[in-house]
């Protein structure tokens, strides 16, 4: 459905995307996933026809539409582009919004589209209220169906769950979600929200300083990323000191295997591969916070910079300035060249 290739734009002295490829099979979802200015709106933008390319290409369906000389304007390239603050027209009802990109149809069609529309998102009983009248996840719904509502081959949305607070985030997303995928739609988020990016895309792609780091599906990115930025990027993460020496790793919390590495390792741990023991490596407790269901410690240990972030879901009877002695799972440490 998607194809881009050495995708590249520059502003000024500044390369806002370098040489981004990917690719997106029809009615599956891709996340764009990173830090603020890593170059996923810009991208986003660049696939709407926004953007122009200085570089690379992008074909929707195996038509080019943007590179080598071809550039297909924005309103010609049959995509629903949902903005992050949703940009519903205050002045217009939920219908009107809704109808406002099918001026082209006849008016008997309109009207037959916008209420299929509005059926399929669960909206008919808003059509004639405005958006003032609206809740922040009514609003979202309304933008989604207004960029459904001509029928496009690709759907974009930027940062769409963002203006919402926590709790109506998740539920939003899920119903959003959801629909997108009833209809069948392919589409293409951006976030820089770690979990949501999992939790959404079919494909994930992480980008920084507008280059694509990696790119798998979220369950892959996670359990077993292939750069130590992506591993920090989607975890919290302790750093652990290490020297290789013949193919063991040498470092404060014991010896694991290694892989054949040049020069010194990048050695990461996440806070739920330490677990406390009666007989391990001794530490000292620097602090115990409750979050939740989850239970934070910090724990100093000798050989260690900072105190290591150990959590998980039991409860332990520690405080700080108690000696404690832990454990690390050896198969989940994570070792980058």
């Amino acid at each position: 459905m998607l194809a881009l290739k050495g995708v590249t734009r520059h502003f000024n002295d500044v390369a806002a995307l370098q040489d981004v490829s990917l690719e997106l099979g029809a009615g599956q979802v891709l996340c764009l996933v990173g830090h603020s200015g890593c170059g996923k709106s810009t991208l986003l933008r660049a696939i709407a026809g926004i953007e122009t390319l200085d570089g690379g290409t992008i074909a929707i369906e195996g038509t080019p539409v943007s590179g080598d000389g071809i550039f297909v304007e924005p309103e010609d390239r049959r995509i629903g582009f949902m903005f992050q603050d949703y940009a519903l027209f205050p002045h217009l009802s939920v219908r009107e919004n809704v109808a406002f990109g099918l001026k082209k149809l006849a008016r008997s069609d309109r009207a037959n589209r916008v209420s299929d529309i509005l059926s399929r998102i669960g909206l008919e009983a808003l059509a004639d209220r405005f958006p003032h009248m609206l809740s922040g996840g009514e609003q979202q719904r309304v933008a989604l169906a207004r960029a459904l509502a001509p029928q496009p081959r690709l759907l974009l949305m930027d940062e769409p769950f963002s203006n919402l607070d926590r709790g109506l985030r998740d539920r939003v997303r899920h119903e959003t979600l959801s629909i997108v995928r009833d209809l069948g739609m392919t589409a293409v988020v951006v976030t820089h929200d770690p979990e949501e990016a999992l939790a959404i895309g079919d494909t994930v792609a992480l980008m920084q300083k507008g280059r694509v780091v990696e790119a798998g599906t979220g369950e892959r990115i996670y359990d077993a990323p292939w750069t130590a930025y992506a591993a920090r990027f989607f975890s919290r993460m302790n750093v652990i000191p290490a020297k290789i020496e013949a193919n063991m790793l040498d470092t404060p919390l014991g010896r694991f295997h290694a892989p054949a590495l040049d020069g010194e390792p990048h050695v990461l741990l996440r806070p739920q591969s330490i677990v406390l023991t009666e007989s391990g490596i001794p530490g000292v407790v620097v602090d115990r916070s409750i979050l939740g269901e989850i239970e934070e410690l910090r724990i100093a240990v000798a050989g260690v910079d900072d105190p290591l972030i150990m959590r998980g879901t039991s409860r332990h009877d520690v405080h700080p300035g108690d000696a404690v002695e832990i454990a690390v799972k050896a198969d989940e440490v994570m070792i980058f060249p």
